[in-house]
Parts: C-alpha cells; sequence; structure tokens
C-alpha cells in the first residue's frame, strides 16, 4: 500500500541537489542557469552551498521553467541519472549498504520523505516481478506536463540507483505509465532500456523477483543499521518542524514558560481551534504531544548547560512544582533529571 507520508510544499528542508542537477541536464541544451531559477527565489551560488534548504515548490518552479524553455523529453532521464546516492546523504548510504535489495526496496519506501519526494512510491512484489509503483499527490498543484515530467525523473533516478547499488547487471525489464506516450515511445524506451507501455491503470517499473535476494556491492549490516537510526531521529526532526506541526511548535518556543493555548494560538493563526486540531491530527500529532516535546527539548537544555535547580526548571518549561516536573521528564525521555545533568547526556 502507498505509504503515508507527509511533506509540505513551501518548507524549505531540502538540500538543492536536485535543482543543481536540473540546471546541469538543462544547460546540455543550451537552457541557461537563470531561466531554470527564474522565480524560485535561488541564485547561483546557492546551488552548491551546503547550508541552503529548498522547498518542493521551489523545485517544482524549476522544473515548470526548463518545460517552458521547450526542453526535449530526455532531460528528466537525463537528469535522474546524474544523482548519484551520495547527494541524498544519510538516505542514500544507507541504501548502498542494505543487506539485500529487498532491504534496499523497504528502505527507500520507508525514508522517501528525506530525498525531496515530489512523487511518491512503494514498491510490492509478485510471482516473478519485484514492482516499483509511483504516483502523485499534488495533482491539483501541477500541470499533467509537470507531472509526466516528474516520472521520467524518478524512474531514471530509482534506476540509477539499483544500477549504482547492484552493478549493471540489474536493469528493469519493463515499464508501464499511467499517461500516452504522444509519440515518444522510442525515446522512453532507449532512456530505460527496456519495453514501455503507456495509457496503463498504474505508473510502474518492473524487475525480476530474483533480484530481491542479492547483495549490493557494499553491503554492510552494522552500518546500515546505524544509517536508519540516523535517518529515524531526521524523520522525527522533518514531524517536529515543518507544516502546522512546525508553526505550533515555534510559537511555544517563544514563550518558554507562558505557553500560549490552544485557542489562543489557533487565534494567532486565524483559524478554530476544530481547524487546528484538525490539521494536527492530519499530520499524526496533537497540541498536547507538540507541548511535550517542547518542553522536554528545553528542560534537556536547562539541565545540560546552565546551574539552574530543579525548581527554578520546572517553572521555565511550565510547571508549578519540582515534583510533577521530574516525574514528566522522566516520562518524556526515560532518563531522571540528575541522570541528565550529571551524565552530560
Amino acid at each position: 500500500m502507498p505509504p503515508k507520508i507527509q511533506v509540505f510544499w513551501k518548507q524549505k528542508l531540502f538540500a538543492p541537489y536536485k535543482i543543481a542537477a536540473l540546471v546541469e541536464a538543462a544547460a546540455g541544451q543550451g537552457i541557461t542557469q537563470d531561466t531554470v531559477l527564474l522565480g524560485t527565489q535561488l541564485d547561483a551560488s546557492q546551488m552548491h552551498d551546503s547550508s541552503t534548504l529548498t522547498s518542493l515548490s521551489q523545485y517544482i518552479e524549476a522544473c515548470d521553467n526548463v518545460l517552458g524553455a521547450c526542453a526535449h523529453i530526455s532531460t528528466a532521464f537525463q537528469m535522474g541519472g546524474h544523482l548519484p546516492l551520495s547527494a541524498y546523504g544519510v538516505y542514500g548510504h544507507g541504501l548502498m549498504c542494505s543487506a539485500t535489495l529487498r532491504d534496499f526496496f523497504n528502505f527507500a519506501v520507508k525514508y522517501q520523505a528525506l530525498a525531496t519526494p515530489a512523487v511518491r512510491f512503494y514498491w510490492r512484489e509478485e510471482a516473478e516481478v519485484a514492482v516499483w509503483v509511483f504516483f502523485d499527490t499534488y495533482g491539483h498543484m501541477i500541470t499533467q506536463r509537470t507531472r509526466e515530467f516528474l516520472i521520467r525523473q524518478q524512474m531514471a533516478q530509482q534506476m540509477a540507483h539499483l544500477t549504482e547499488t547492484a552493478g549493471e547487471g540489474c536493469r528493469p525489464i519493463k515499464a508501464l505509465f499511467a499517461f500516452s506516450d504522444a509519440g515518444d515511445k522510442a525515446t522512453y524506451e532507449q532512456c530505460l532500456g527496456c519495453e514501455c507501455v503507456f495509457d496503463c491503470p498504474a505508473t510502474e517499473l518492473h524487475y525480476p523477483q530474483s533480484v530481491l535476494s542479492h547483495a549490493p556491492q557494499f553491503a554492510n549490516g552494522l552500518t546500515h543499521v546505524l544509517l536508519q537510526e540516523a535517518c529515524d531521529r531526521l524523520i522525527r526532526q522533518t514531524k517536529a518542524y515543518s507544516g502546522v506541526t512546525g508553526e505550533v511548535h515555534h510559537m511555544l518556543m517563544l514563550t518558554p514558560g507562558h505557553f500560549p493555548t490552544m485557542e489562543q494560538i489557533a487565534s494567532s493563526m486565524q483559524i478554530t481551534t476544530r481547524t487546528l486540531r484538525r490539521k494536527l491530527e492530519a499530520e499524526g500529532t496533537d497540541y498536547g504531544t507538540i507541548l511535550d516535546n517542547v518542553r522536554g527539548s528545553l528542560a534537556m537544555e536547562y539541565l545540560q548547560t546552565t546551574r539552574m535547580s530543579t525548581e527554578d526548571i520546572a517553572v521555565k518549561v511550565g510547571f508549578s512544582d519540582g515534583s510533577n516536573f521530574r516525574r514528566a521528564f522522566k516520562r518524556w525521555t526515560g532518563k531522571t533529571t540528575r541522570q541528565v545533568r550529571y551524565s552530560g547526556l
């Protein structure tokens, strides 16, 4: 089944590697960098700046610019094929050191939110094939032409990553598309190296089922586990600081010790309390959970970086007495305040 992933349209969460790759692919067709970046509020110097963070909407804007400049149908394939796993940080390295390609498939789906996911995907296993299934959740925000561009890019990217991980012999045997070929079937088959079928119910990329048991070239069980833990932390951070959750988190962090109520936050956002509650539920959280996260983070910081007493810290994070605070802190972190203060954890 499709994974339930919340990624926010304008939230700046991702390094600009996809936009940089798009600039490079477009340059091969004479499309200038300025043309690609028009309207994105990004400039050339930011493309290779490690501190730059971009949003999904900025990437889509750049794709629209390339399409508007009459880019060739192969541009998306070229771009997707030139995005190495190393560009994806811990997510990419975690894929490379998967124990088997089955683990690779599972890891890719579970942590795809870390990879500027303009197109979502999941996979299923059949008797003779392992199937990637691609779909988008922004149909109301992008044109059909842009959607097809993103599908081509994602397919080429998926294929390149598997080849990088398992070798040149790991190739797809068929690609299905939920749109027409518009006379470009030969280009699709040349770029993907397999049979392409159009006007299908779903968009899929098929591999022989036997590849699932293959061991990647850099398989390393211990490293894979460590990188999986790192990805789990990144996912938690992404959820904590994005969308409506992020807005609420930010408001609470601005007023330590005098936290606004849910009603006050809803009023400042110019929505009803009921709407705020519904939006938070859609993101898998609620006001109380966010408040506990903020209190726990602040308490941890005070314990590790100040000489404030436990009672003073309790007041700072909204408790009337130290005993209630200590119980809550143990519930949040699994540690006592004393353990944190004297262990440096």
